[in-house]
């Protein structure tokens, strides 16, 4: 009983030197405990383990202010690096509208999904690709790219092409399937392309390859599937909705549009003349020869290192 008393006086001692020295303003805080934690070795012979004990349960002030200065200029970071005339605020305010085009566009498919319009919902995420790609290349040519712009193409991307276009392929599968079956593919379509758009802010870009299947290019699939009606069963269609869900979060290396358009134009010829006879089978060859691309790129990788 005498040593728990004996500590708690030492506490109280120790709190009231803090409260000392806070008051005084002048006064080192370090030196107050100093002062009144050697008291207690003076008058009641406490040995240093018992110091250490009246040390350890000392509660600290919650008055003490954080160390860090706190920058409080009210300085905020220009949206637009660089020069800021009235023409490049026009450009970048041309490139913005862009993006949010596609975001109002991709909240318009939802919307005609819910409605039970789901091919005119397809088209207007084929829209969304288009004015994606539209504000990329005017940053480009304007000279106003900037992170805020890249910030915005993002969550724009993540709400047409993440959001979107799960939901209107959820809205096209309605009865032909199980819709426990159509809700888990969609919520993997989602799920992936939130990962890839965060992998793809964060990772060092490649001018030649895609690191797995783009969010854009996998929601044009998603789409075109919807708007042309690919007559093939449910479960498949379901099956291909989870396989290019992985295929987005992949390590597969995927050639960029930029890279295909560079092939002979001879070899345009055949899917040309493969839309004129069946476009239905054509759009579904090709794109299971862009997803078989990935993987064989891989391996020729592994092999040539």
């Amino acid at each position: 009983m005498r040593r728990s008393s004996t500590l708690a006086r030492q506490v109280l001692l120790v709190r009231v030197g803090r409260r000392d020295g806070d008051l005084r303003g002048g006064s080192d805080l370090a030196t107050s405990e100093h002062r009144y934690v050697d008291r207690p070795r003076r008058r009641y012979g406490l040995t240093p383990v018992e110091r250490a004990e009246v040390a350890s349960i000392v509660p600290v002030s919650p008055a003490l202010g954080p160390t860090t200065p706190v920058d409080e200029s009210g300085m905020s970071i220009p949206l637009l690096p660089g020069e800021r005339t009235v023409a490049r605020r026009m450009k970048f305010a041309v490139v913005n509208a862009c993006t949010l085009s596609s975001l109002m566009l991709g909240m318009l498919a939802i919307f005609l999904a819910m409605q039970g319009e789901v091919r005119v919902a397809a088209l207007c995420l084929i829209a969304c690709v288009v004015f994606d790609g539209l504000d990329g290349a005017l940053a480009r040519k304007f000279g106003v790219a900037s992170p805020f712009g890249a910030q915005m193409d993002s969550l724009a991307d993540m709400c047409s092409f993440g959001l979107a276009a799960p939901v209107v392929v959820y809205a096209s599968l309605a009865g032909s399937v199980s819709t426990p079956a159509a809700a888990v593919a969609c919520a993997l379509v989602a799920a992936c392309a939130a990962v890839r758009l965060a992998r793809f802010n964060v990772s060092p870009k490649d001018g030649r390859f895609f690191c797995g299947v783009p969010t854009t290019m996998a929601a044009a699939v998603l789409a075109l599937t919807v708007a042309i009606g690919l007559p093939v069963p449910g479960i498949v269609l379901v099956a291909g909705v989870a396989l290019l869900a992985f295929a987005m979060v992949s390590s597969f290396p995927y050639a960029k549009l930029a890279r295909l358009l560079k092939l002979p134009p001879w070899l345009w010829l055949a899917p040309v003349i493969g839309a004129l006879i069946d476009i239905r089978l054509t759009f579904a060859l090709i794109v299971v020869g862009y997803l078989v691309s990935g993987p064989v790129l891989w391996l020729r990788q592994r092999r040539t290192a």
